[in-house]
């Protein structure tokens, strides 16, 4: 697991049950699982998945890559505002993916 820009002290800053389902549903994917609500992203790249959370104060998003042969990349996390995904969330996780492909190409 590879937590990649700002994602693991974004998850940080959840909700306390936000966080434990968070290490729940990534423990899932690093099991070869997928998690319990999802939906792939095919406009940030190839196999890219959001886990969707919520709770009564808001709804969370983690976004994550798991086609690489060894490591689960957590490309970005954010509290969602709007029913959209902003394309400022999308453009960073894009980014993020990016960096991911470049540590993989040089490993």
């Amino acid at each position: 697991m590879s937590f990649l820009g700002t994602s693991l002290d974004d998850i940080r800053e959840f909700p306390d049950d936000i966080k434990q389902d968070t290490g729940y549903q990534l423990h899932l994917v690093q099991n070869g699982q997928m998690p319990s609500d999802f939906k792939y992203m095919p406009t940030i790249g190839s196999g890219v998945v959001e886990i969707r959370l919520k709770d009564e104060n808001g709804i969370y998003r983690v976004i994550y890559t798991a086609k690489f042969q060894d490591t689960v990349y957590v490309l970005h996390a954010f509290t969602k505002k709007t029913q959209k995904t902003s394309q400022a969330d999308i453009e960073l996780a894009k980014a993020r993916l990016k960096l991911a492909q470049q540590k993989e190409n040089h490993s």
